[in-house]
């Protein structure tokens, strides 16, 4: 209990009600005052620890966009290295989807001279297997007439 309140208690009854509601005002007045101090001192308690969670999530922030800027330079180099590449249909003795009717005739006509399947492969830019089974086939269907 407040040590001065008893003093303060018993006072009102000789001096009167305007001294006691006085004294009353007084305490009620001193604790607002008090409340209010506490409630700017946490105020400002809360201002900064929202100030620290704020600066801690830009760093992060500015952490991850830059290692997501760098990622992205990183592919950019990639793209422009692939640009300058020539592509894979343009080399020289690169595969291709199949045999048309002119290199199947090619082929064909090159068998009948003699020439071995590695050779025909070779001059026509066609894979071996490609040349074996065209022979096979051709063997076959010579065959059944």
């Amino acid at each position: 209990m407040i040590p001065w309140l008893p003093a303060v208690l018993q006072a009102a009854p000789s001096s009167g009600p305007p001294v006691f509601l006085l004294a009353v005002s007084a305490i009620l007045a001193v604790a607002a005052i008090g409340v209010s101090l506490f409630a700017v001192w946490r105020s400002q308690v809360l201002i900064v620890l929202a100030d620290e969670r704020a600066r801690t999530g830009l760093e992060r922030y500015e952490t991850t966009v830059e290692a997501l800027r760098k990622t992205v330079d990183g592919l950019a180099a990639q793209l422009r290295e692939l640009e300058h590449q020539p592509s894979a249909g343009a080399l020289p003795g690169a595969s291709r989807l199949g045999l048309n009717l002119c290199k199947r005739s090619q082929v064909l006509r090159m068998h009948r001279k003699g020439d071995p399947p590695d050779r025909i492969a070779a001059a026509l830019a066609v894979p071996q297997p490609e040349i074996d089974l065209l022979i096979k086939v051709h063997r076959i269907v010579i065959g059944n007439l």
